[in-house]
């Protein structure tokens, strides 16, 4: 009778200890797979590359006879066609390696990287992310990082600096908040800190269990907003981020497409990117507005014609709207390792219909859209006329994006057009020919979004 007993017991850890191992061992087939598919498609690669060289440079290269020339549709579309089949298959195994290692939901963990610059409406439209509940949202961590490493612009310098940006996002996005502790100040006491930037932006950091009973006498300089919270506990924070479904983070200070490659291919991480942008004449007048004391000269010259315009500065302006149209045009090109992965997304198209640019913007991410988000959207893209500050995110959407064109001299929007017109014309902004057509509300100053625009 006791043999009886026992037997099921020990049988039913048996069968425990068989699927244990079995669950292992098909993570530890998928990772073999992924390593022979990485090397299997680098292969294929060198021979592609090497297959596309001229019989001539071929024979210089190795001394010998140069080889018979290569059929149009032959060996080299052969070869193109399996690199494509490898690529395939290696995305689709590291998905499934994603799902395999996730947290034991039926949904893979998704990272979101909302890329903007300052004044293209980045805070609001990063909200749509942060009333998720499901999703730990990030506000500007790397304001950090810029106010603690200076680089020069330009040259080696601004690669220096998109890297630095670059490799603290990936550890964001990985969860390791800790690695803020370098660059706050004054630093962090015991992971303690109350110079978190902004921390009332995200929700994450101002609910519990990261919101702490608040403490007397501390000073407090970045608190939540519609609760009192002590300083911001970065373990707990850190474990919030774990314990949360998705990942979202917006910034403004890495603008350079290209360096997030290493974050995509990263197989810890499941990448959405949404390139935000805005018409630069709305944000050069936007920037007048908030930045004042840094545009006093471009404000002296428009009303006075007196100081003159500098060069560095209409060169500045040139540089922005550069690194803005060369990262979308990677992004539209659809490089192998981004495909999928990028959306490019017009300020003045979600002003215009919030509500059907976050259900495109969430479809893009594979994220479900909760009535939270929609709730949110409808109170507060219909506020009053005077009820839009600054820095506020409760707009009346829908009139406030084409405000600009009766604030902006026509001779400031002249400097836009001139130095950002490739960019304008890549993102669908039409230019202005004189004052009144700027100032006319029946001339669109915008043209139809391209479905290209989601990859």
């Amino acid at each position: 009778m006791e043999f009886r007993c026992a037997l099921p017991q020990d049988f039913r850890e048996l069968l425990y200890c068989l699927k244990m191992r079995s669950k292992y061992a098909i993570l530890l087939v998928f990772v073999v797979g992924l390593v022979i598919i990485e090397k299997e498609n680098n292969f294929i690669s060198r021979v592609s590359d090497k297959l596309k060289q001229s019989p001539q440079a071929l024979a210089e290269a190795n001394s010998t006879e140069a080889s018979p020339p290569l059929p149009e549709n032959g060996s080299l579309a052969s070869l193109q066609e399996l690199d494509s089949a490898f690529s395939q298959l290696r995305s689709h195994l590291r998905n499934i390696t994603l799902q395999l290692v996730g947290d034991g939901d039926s949904r893979p963990r998704r990272h979101v990287l909302l890329m903007a610059t300052t004044r293209t409406g980045s805070s609001f439209v990063g909200e749509f992310f942060n009333q998720q509940g499901s999703i730990f949202y990030l506000f500007e961590p790397l304001w950090h990082i810029e106010r603690t490493v200076t680089f020069e612009p330009g040259g080696a310098n601004a690669v220096g600096s998109a890297l630095v940006y670059r490799d603290v996002l990936k550890q964001l996005l990985l969860c390791d908040l800790y690695i803020l502790e370098s660059f706050i100040s004054p630093a962090p006491e015991d992971h303690l800190t109350p110079f978190m930037f902004r921390r009332g932006s995200s929700l994450s950091l101002c609910e519990e269990p990261v919101c702490t009973s608040s403490t007397k006498k501390v000073f407090e300089k970045y608190h939540c907003k519609n609760r009192r919270c002590g300083p911001l506990n970065i373990t707990l924070a850190v474990e919030a981020c774990r314990h949360k479904q998705h990942v979202a983070l917006k910034t403004v200070r890495i603008r350079q497409l290209e360096f997030l490659q290493p974050l995509v291919e990263d197989p810890r991480l499941d990448i959405r990117i949404i390139q935000l942008v805005r018409d630069p004449r709305a944000v050069l007048a936007s920037r007048m507005v908030a930045f004042s004391g840094k545009y006093e000269t471009w404000k002296k010259w428009a009303s006075e014609g007196e100081a003159p315009l500098h060069e560095e500065e209409v060169q500045r302006l040139r540089g922005n709207c550069e690194t803005i149209r060369l990262s979308a045009e990677l992004g539209l090109r659809r490089p192998g390792w981004l495909r999928g992965r990028y959306m490019l997304v017009r300020y003045e198209d979600v002003a215009r219909a919030p509500l059907q640019k976050a259900e495109e913007m969430y479809r893009f991410a594979g994220l479900p859209l909760t009535p939270q988000v929609k709730e949110w959207i409808g109170k507060n893209t219909q506020a009053p006329h005077d009820g839009s500050g600054v820095y506020s995110t409760r707009k009346n959407s829908s009139e406030q994006f084409e405000k600009w064109r009766f604030s902006i001299p026509f001779k400031l929007a002249q400097v836009v057009q001139d130095v950002c017109a490739p960019a304008m014309h890549l993102f669908g902004y039409k230019l202005a020919s004189s004052p009144a057509a700027l100032a006319n509300r029946s001339f669109s100053l915008l043209e139809e979004a391209q479905p290209s625009w989601v990859t």
